[in-house]
């Protein structure tokens, strides 16, 4: 543990209970409660019911609060950018999803038409398209 903060696992394992999570976030455990009733702030439920908040819950928990005191954001325009940010990351995580696709697919053509030319017969010459006119005279006798 470092600061208070334990080390093991990632920004998303909810760790806090909500009286260190409001301690964290500067603020009320109250307001913890509002916010999740509200929708900003889900945090993950123990068997009991109880409420655990993650790192990224608390980050979370700081931006609604630097929106609605230093922005003056009130708490439903805070849920909307909340669900429009999720909608972005979502989105910018379906088109790294497709452009690695569309990759696989390009290498995959690309490998495909490789084959198609090293399956080719060497013995063949191509025929020269040119015309050309030839003029026959018999030999006379």
């Amino acid at each position: 543990m470092f600061g208070g903060i334990p080390q093991e696992g990632d920004e998303e394992t909810p760790v806090f209970v909500i009286s260190v999570a409001a301690q964290l976030a500067g603020m009320h455990a109250q307001t913890l409660r509002t916010y999740d009733r509200q929708g900003l702030v889900s945090p993950g439920r123990t068997s009991g019911g109880g409420r655990r908040y993650s790192m990224r819950d608390i980050a979370l928990l700081r931006e609604v609060q630097r929106l609605s005191q230093e922005d003056g954001v009130n708490l439903a325009g805070i849920k909307r950018i909340i669900e429009l940010e999720n909608q972005v990351d979502a989105l910018r995580a379906r088109l790294t999803e497709l452009t690695e696709e569309l990759a696989a697919a390009y290498l995959a053509g690309e490998q495909a038409a490789a084959a198609a030319h090293a399956s080719y017969r060497r013995d063949l010459v191509p025929l020269n398209q040119q015309t050309a006119m030839v003029v026959w005279r018999p030999k006379r006798r």
